[in-house]
C-alpha cells in the first residue's frame, strides 16, 4: 500500500459525548422518542407498548407519516404546503363518490385518486415554480378551495361504508406466510399465537440495516471520512436491530404485520434513496440552502419545486384513500388540521425552516413522536385542551432549537 493510501485511510476518532454533541440534530430526536415512549410506557401502566397499542399507533399516524415524505421535500426545498389536510379530505370525498354513487371499480379509484392529487398538486406548483408566488398564499388558498369542494362533493354529509377490498388498504393485515416458524416460537415463549412472517420480516430488516450500516462504514473508512466511534456505532446498530425486532414481535402476537405498516416502509425507503444517493435529491437541498446558487450552476430550480409539490399532491391523495378506508366513511371534514400536524412532525424531525436541512429517518421519527404524544395522553385521560398546548409547546422547543444549533455552529 502506497504512503498516500495509508494517509487515507487513517480516519480520526472522536469519543462517544463530542460524536453525539457534533450530531446532536440527528440523534437528538431519536433519542427524544426513546425517553417518550419510556414515560409513556410507565405512566400507562404498560399499555403503550402492547400489541394492540403498537398497531394502533401505525395505524392512526400512517397518513401522518405518509405526507410528511413528502412535506420534507418541499420545507427542504424552502416552501411550505397548508393545503395538504384539505386535499386529504377532497380525495377521501372523491373516492367514496366513485365507489359509493358511480359504482366504479377499486382498480380504478385508487389510480383516478391518485392521479387527481398530482393535478392539484401540479396546478399549486405552477404558481409557486414558474409565478413566484409565495407558497404561503397560494397553498392556503388550496386549503380553502378544496375543504369548499369537498363540501360539495359530499353535499353535506357523510358517504359510506366502502367495499372490503378497500378498506384492506389501511385496516388489513399481511397473512402469516410461514406458520410453521411462528408455530415455533409460540412454542417456546408460551405466546397463544405468533405470526411468522411478521416476526422474519423483523429479522431480516434488522439484519439489513446493520450489514447496510457496517457498509458504509467500510465505505467510510476506504475514503478516509471521519466516521462515528466504533462503540458508538455497535450501541446505534444493536439498539436499532433489537428495536425492530421486539416491535415485529410485539406485531406478531396480535394480527401481524399491517399492509399500511408495508406501504409506509417501502415509500420511507424510496424517498430515503432518493434524498440521499440520487442527483435529484442533492439538488433539492441545494435549492433550498441557496436558490440562486443552485440556479447560477445550472439546476433548473422551477422544474424540481414543480415536482416537490406534484410529489405532495400524490402522496396526500395517498393518505386521503388511507384515512378513508380506515373509518370506512368520507366526511365533510376529514383531513382537518392535518397539514399542521404533518408539519409539526418535519420540524420535529430536524428540518429547517430556512429549507435545505432535513432527513427521512428524521421526518418518520418526528411523526412517532406526535404520533406517541397523542396516544400516551390519551391513554392517560389528558383532555384535547391540553394535548394541543403540550403538542404546540413541543413543536416550539424543537424550532428553538434548531435555531439555537444554527447559531452555535454559525
Amino acid at each position: 500500500m502506497s504512503e498516500a493510501t495509508e494517509e487515507r485511510a487513517i480516519v480520526p476518532s472522536k469519543g462517544i459525548g463530542k460524536y453525539f454533541t457534533g450530531h446532536i440534530r440527528e440523534y437528538g430526536m431519536l433519542l427524544a422518542l426513546v425517553v417518550i415512549m419510556i414515560f409513556f410506557q410507565i405512566v400507562t401502566d404498560g399499555t403503550l407498548l402492547r400489541p394492540v397499542n403498537i398497531t394502533n399507533l401505525f395505524l392512526q399516524n400512517s397518513y401522518i407519516i405518509i405526507m410528511a415524505l413528502g412535506m420534507l421535500l418541499v420545507i427542504v426545498a424552502g416552501h411550505i404546503d397548508l393545503s395538504v389536510g384539505s386535499v386529504v379530505g377532497f380525495v377521501g370525498a372523491l373516492a367514496a363518490v366513485m365507489m359509493v354513487h358511480w359504482g366504479w371499480p377499486i382498480y380504478a379509484v385508487i389510480p383516478a385518486c391518485i392521479v387527481c392529487g398530482m393535478m392539484i398538486g401540479a396546478a399549486q406548483g405552477y404558481w409557486i415554480a414558474y409565478w413566484s408566488i409565495p407558497s404561503f398564499i397560494v397553498t392556503l388558498a388550496g386549503m380553502l378551495v378544496f375543504r369548499g369542494l369537498s363540501l360539495w362533493l359530499l353535499e353535506g354529509q357523510s358517504v359510506g361504508p366502502f367495499p372490503r377490498e378497500f378498506q384492506a388498504l389501511s385496516t388489513g393485515f399481511v397473512p402469516d406466510y410461514l406458520p410453521f416458524l411462528g408455530e415455533a416460537i409460540a412454542a417456546i415463549t408460551g405466546d397463544r399465537r405468533v405470526n411468522g412472517f411478521a416476526v422474519a420480516v423483523g429479522v431480516l430488516l434488522a439484519g439489513l440495516i446493520v450489514w447496510s450500516g457496517w457498509r458504509a462504514r467500510a465505505q467510510n473508512r476506504a475514503f478516509g471520512v471521519e466516521d462515528e466511534p466504533t462503540s458508538f456505532f455497535v450501541l446505534r446498530n444493536v439498539a436499532v436491530a433489537a428495536a425492530i425486532v421486539f416491535i415485529a414481535y410485539k406485531l406478531s402476537t396480535f394480527r401481524g404485520l399491517p399492509n399500511v405498516l408495508i406501504t409506509m416502509g417501502v415509500l420511507a425507503v424510496i424517498y430515503a434513496f432518493v434524498t440521499e444517493r440520487t442527483t435529484v435529491g442533492r439538488r433539492i437541498y441545494a435549492i433550498g440552502g441557496n436558490r440562486k446558487a443552485a440556479k447560477l450552476s445550472g439546476i433548473k430550480t422551477e422544474r424540481l419545486t414543480f415536482l416537490t409539490f406534484v410529489n405532495m399532491g400524490a402522496l396526500a391523495a395517498l393518505a386521503g384513500l388511507v384515512f378513508a378506508a380506515r373509518l370506512n366513511t368520507a366526511t365533510p371534514k376529514a383531513g382537518f388540521a392535518f397539514e399542521l400536524d404533518v408539519i409539526a412532525a418535519v420540524f420535529i424531525g430536524g428540518a429547517s425552516m430556512s429549507g435545505g436541512v432535513g432527513k427521512i429517518v428524521g421526518a418518520v421519527v418526528g411523526a412517532f413522536i406526535m404520533g406517541v404524544m397523542n396516544n400516551g395522553m390519551s391513554i392517560m385521560g389528558i383532555g384535547i385542551d391540553y394535548q394541543q398546548v403540550i403538542k404546540g409547546l413541543v413543536l416550539l422547543a424543537a424550532v428553538i432549537f434548531d435555531v439555537y444549533n444554527k447559531q452555535k455552529q454559525g
